[in-house]
Formats: structure tokens, sequence, C-alpha cells
């Protein structure tokens, strides 16, 4: 699972994707993304270029009329996007979304004696991307009320090995996409997206534990990245 993550600032964003300047509240760094929050995504716009908007970290389907499901929909695996009830509406319509990100945080569960395992977060980064992108779906959702609610989900795909070593009870990771793939997420037919779908190199990617303060939602300052050292 990968629920939270540093989100760059808008204007970052803009600059590092080349799009055209435009007034956004997340407009500052995100250290701790967390559902439910809004978060800056790049998705297809009027004209076919990316575009820059802010949506609900966690998917509320188009048929839920606006209200979050009991179950959680912040991350999607792609074995079942094509498939699953939450999922396969966004992905027929080709509602497919980049999540720029800094970094994210998993969780490594440690064997303590004679006591509950204890929990390790690290911070992991692209050693070859300041600013990544990490695939995901967006849908649009009518409440009772007329609102309008526009969300995303993050997509997870099979951990690489390194990743496997730290988020070591499921094995997943983000769906992290190299530079060369972003049009094809965003504009390309079903297939051209689905191969867009796999593991980032682990030798590309660059982890450190970091201090439990970000299990904390409250927790949001440069601070929460540092390295820690481990006892």
């Amino acid at each position: 699972m990968c629920g939270r993550y540093v989100s760059p600032a808008a204007a970052d964003i803009e600059r590092h994707w080349n799009l055209r300047h435009a007034p956004n509240p997340l407009d500052r760094v995100n250290y701790n993304v967390a559902p439910t929050q809004p978060v800056p995504v790049l998705r297809r716009g009027a004209d076919a270029a990316p575009a820059l908007a802010a949506l609900r970290f966690g998917l509320i389907p188009f048929w839920a009329r606006g209200v979050a499901p009991k179950y959680s929909t912040i991350n999607a695996t792609m074995e079942r996007i094509r498939q699953a009830p939450s999922y396969r509406g966004p992905w027929r319509r080709g509602q497919r979304c980049i999540v720029p990100a800094l970094g994210f945080y998993e969780w490594q569960v440690l064997e303590a004696a004679g006591g509950k395992p204890a929990k390790q977060p690290w911070y992991i980064q692209i050693g070859d991307q300041a600013i990544f992108g990490m695939a995901g779906l967006w849908d649009a959702s009518t409440a009772a009320d007329g609102t309008v609610v526009e969300s995303c989900t993050l997509i997870t795909l099979p951990a690489n090995r390194m990743m496997a070593l730290i988020h070591n009870t499921r094995q997943r990771m983000p769906a992290i996409l190299e530079p060369s793939r972003h049009a094809a997420w965003l504009a390309g037919d079903a297939d051209e997206a689905f191969a867009c779908l796999t593991p980032y190199a682990d030798e590309l990617m660059i982890a450190r534990p970091v201090s439990s303060r970000v299990n904390s939602p409250k927790s949001n300052d440069p601070g929460l990245v540092d390295e820690i050292s481990r006892a």
C-alpha cells in the first residue's frame, strides 16, 4: 500500500512539466500527504495537453453519489483496475492521471523479541528523477446536493527486489512512471497505458529510515524526510 507521500508545490510541478501557470491552492510542499486530503495531479486537459488539478486522495466512484466507500480506495492494484467496480469505469473511460511526488513512505515490519512487531518507516526517492510521477486513476461523483467531488487513487503493483525488503508484508509498490511513458499513460489507448505499469528499477531507487513522527498525519515538516540512525 502507498498511503503517504511527499507532494511538490504546484509551481514546481508546472516548471517540471512545462505547464502554463495557473493559480492553485496547493502551491506548497506537503511532506505528509494522507488519505482524504486534496493533492495536485496531472490529467488530460481539454486541449489534450496535461493539465494540473487538485483532487481528493482516495477515489469516490461516480456511482457513489459523492460518498466515500467504507473500504479503502487510496490504492488500486494493477491486477484489478480493469474489473473492480470502483476502478473499471475510470479505466474504461481513460480517466488516467499522474500523481507528482518527491518521494513516498513505506513501513517495514521488524521482529520484536517477546513483544508486538515494530514498524519502521522508510522514505523512498527516485535517483534519476527529482520529481517523479506515479500512475493513478481519477473519477467524478455528484453528491445529493449537486456538488461534484473529483478524486483519485494510486495504482500499485508487485514490488521490485528493494521494495519487497522494505514493504515486507504485502510486497507492493506504487506504479512509478518512466518519463518517456507519461504521454502514453495520459493519452494512449488502454493497451499502451497498461504496458506502462512495470516495477521501477530498484537500482534507481534510494531509501532511508525516517522518524516515526510520519505516522501522524498532523506531522508535516521537512524534518520528516531526514534520515535517522537505526539501533
